[in-house]
């Protein structure tokens, strides 16, 4: 599809995305989060933060850490060097909690909505199943935390991560909402030939995706600086992840199903 496809479905996520349904939608994947981040953090905070201190000091890396940030001219960030690397390293256990509840949560609604508000002609095939979406999700983070782990280091350099990272995610999130997206209406070679088809757009709405999810994830490892405000940081920026991942998800519903109807509606089909 081309770039006036993608305009056209990015337009018609913002005006669903306005509609007071899918704007209350965000609510309840923000509650299941919220919920298991507070008991996460609760439980589990600062046992973190003393494994990522206890491993600093076996493996003598303040010191590589401090002429990392020197030469950067961060070299005040020193002491916040702990908490930092322990949130960096929930970050995208986090992202994938608020993507894994936009999947189980949000994507059946918004397949309800913009299917039979401008799609109410195509017919639902449901080559998708909720067993399907969740070992689509955890597949697909299990491939994105290993690369994310082994390209950590690159992060240092801005170069580097400007690129890399929205690059991840964009194929995370394209990876586990598109699935979603075509569960209802596409069976399951559809969705594999429209993968195929309609793999760099995709990538890029994902792409895109990550990019607007960075501020939340900057709000999140800024947490560090005030740790008694820690959780109502952490509150905003799930609730930012979610209204943006809401979003994401009305723009890929728009892109894909458009995507099927064109494709149904080809000779070859």
């Amino acid at each position: 599809m081309s770039i006036t496809k993608l305009g056209v479905s990015w337009g018609r996520a913002v005006a669903s995305q306005l509609h007071i349904r899918m704007l209350l939608l965000t609510f309840w994947p923000f509650l299941v989060a919220l919920l298991l981040w507070c008991v996460v953090m609760w439980l589990g905070m600062q046992a973190l933060f003393d494994y990522v201190q206890q491993w600093f000091n076996t493996h003598n890396s303040f010191q590589t850490a401090g002429d990392v940030l020197a030469m950067l001219g961060l070299l005040t960030f020193k002491v916040m060097v702990v908490p930092l690397v322990a949130m960096w390293l929930l970050l995208p256990i986090m992202v994938f909690t608020a993507l894994l509840c936009i999947g189980m949560f949000a994507m059946p609604a918004i397949s309800k909505h913009v299917g039979h508000r401008h799609y109410p002609a195509l017919e639902k095939k449901r080559g998708g199943s909720v067993f399907g979406s969740l070992w689509f999700s955890f597949s697909s983070f299990v491939i994105f935390a290993f690369i994310w782990i082994l390209t950590l280091p690159l992060t240092l350099f801005p170069i580097f991560s400007l690129v890399l990272q929205p690059l991840l995610w964009g194929w995370l999130t394209y990876r586990v909402i598109v699935y979603d997206a075509l569960a209802a209406h596409a069976d399951v070679d559809e969705r594999k030939a429209l993968i195929q088809q309609h793999r760099w757009p995709l990538l890029f709405i994902g792409t895109i995706a990550g990019l607007f999810g960075a501020a939340p994830g900057l709000l999140w490892l800024g947490g560090v600086v005030s740790m008694t405000l820690l959780p109502l940081i952490s509150g905003v920026a799930i609730w930012l992840y979610v209204l943006v991942f809401v979003f994401t998800g009305l723009w890929f519903q728009h892109y894909c199903l458009a995507a099927l109807e064109q494709h149904r509606q080809a000779p070859s089909a």
